[in-house]
C-alpha cells in the first residue's frame, strides 16, 4: 500500500472539521455538543482516506 499525500484543500478541510468538533465539546454549541466525537472522527476518516486514494 502506497500513501500519497493529501491535497491542501483536503488537508484543511480535515483540519477545520475536526476543530468544529473540539469546539463543539468544550464551547456551548448545544446543536453539535451531542455529536463532537464522531465530527471529530469525520474529520480525521476524511484525511486518512486522503492519504489511501490517490488525488483526494
Amino acid at each position: 500500500m502506497k500513501l500519497t499525500p493529501p491535497k491542501v484543500i483536503t488537508f484543511w478541510i480535515a483540519v477545520i472539521i475536526a476543530v468544529v468538533g473540539l469546539l463543539a465539546q468544550y464551547a456551548p454549541i448545544a446543536a453539535l455538543q451531542p455529536y463532537a466525537a464522531l465530527i471529530v472522527f469525520l474529520g480525521f476518516a476524511l484525511l486518512a482516506l486522503a492519504l489511501l486514494i490517490k488525488g483526494l
